[in-house]
């Protein structure tokens, strides 16, 4: 397996006529083929924010100011004046928006919705063929055909949010980010999802997955590697057990011990609240696990 993704020195400032605000200070993360990245943080951390960036699909008041983003071999400078090709947003990288359940047309078929997607980066696609790809992508995904024709109240939760998915991926891009997309769906619902995900990683239809949420728990499940955000900066990053089990950053340590988690090993760990703490603590230098 090789490199995906290199996001080096990216650095997104809010500006807000005021006083900007950094929400993204110099971040570097590197991604391996196959690799789900768990992003976590409070919020406010900028891991929301460094999606966006990564995605292509910051708009102002978000504003980057540097930053070089290399996937798959393709290098793409962000900030200033450097114009990305539309070609990179959908196929190369592709984002699965927090709240995706309410980013369908509620006017529209899905059918139309799919046709939309795919003729705005082919324009010479056929609507049968559009509908075809798609008939085969969500049957394989486990979600009934009949899904094409109905309205998005037409669906229940879980359903919504995983046609968004397969939606968001049927240029089959490099690098999948999914912002909080479990955040809404309850237990059972999640567990499809993640599912969903895995399975597209085996199948190859998107190669990584950048998922960013504040659920620690889930990340357990799904990431390979969890790094972890505090006010811009990326304060620690490494395998998902190490993390979860010996962190070596301040705030780390605090994030992991704020969480009530639902494994049996946990179940006599005192919880403590983020207020506990010494925030000077938490401006030590940043931790990066080999």
């Amino acid at each position: 397996m090789g490199t995906l993704v290199d996001a080096r020195d990216i650095r997104g400032v809010y500006y807000t006529g005021g006083q900007d605000v950094v929400a993204v200070d110099n971040v570097s993360i590197r991604i391996e083929e196959g690799e789900v990245l768990g992003l976590a943080g409070e919020s406010g951390s900028g891991k929301t924010t460094l999606g966006s960036i990564i995605s292509l699909i910051a708009r102002p008041p978000l504003h980057v100011e540097r930053g070089t983003l290399e996937i798959d071999g393709q290098v793409q400078e962000l900030g200033g004046d450097a114009k990305v090709p539309r070609t990179w947003r959908g196929a190369v990288v592709s984002m699965l928006p927090q709240g995706a359940m309410n980013s369908l047309s509620p006017t529209k078929r899905i059918r139309h919705l799919v046709y939309d997607v795919m003729r705005s980066h082919d324009r010479k696609i056929s609507r049968d063929e559009a509908m075809d790809r798609a008939r085969q992508r969500i049957t394989t995904l486990g979600l009934p055909a009949r899904v094409l024709d109905a309205y998005p109240h037409q669906l229940s939760g879980g359903m919504k949010q995983r046609t968004v998915t397969i939606i968001s991926t049927l240029l089959n891009p490099r690098l999948l980010v999914a912002d909080e997309p479990t955040s809404a769906l309850d237990v059972t619902s999640q567990k499809i999802l993640i599912e969903m995900l895995l399975e597209m990683l085996r199948e190859k239809i998107i190669s990584g997955v950048i998922f960013v949420t504040h659920d620690l728990p889930v990340l357990r499940t799904v990431a390979t590697n969890i790094g972890v955000m505090y006010q811009g900066r990326l304060v620690e990053r490494g395998p998902t057990q190490i993390m979860v089990d010996s962190p070596a950053h301040p705030y780390t340590k605090a994030l992991m011990s704020s969480v009530l988690a639902p494994e049996p090993k946990y179940s006599h760990t005192r919880i403590e609240g983020m207020s506990s703490f010494d925030r000077s603590l938490f401006d030590a230098p940043a931790v990066i696990h080999r």
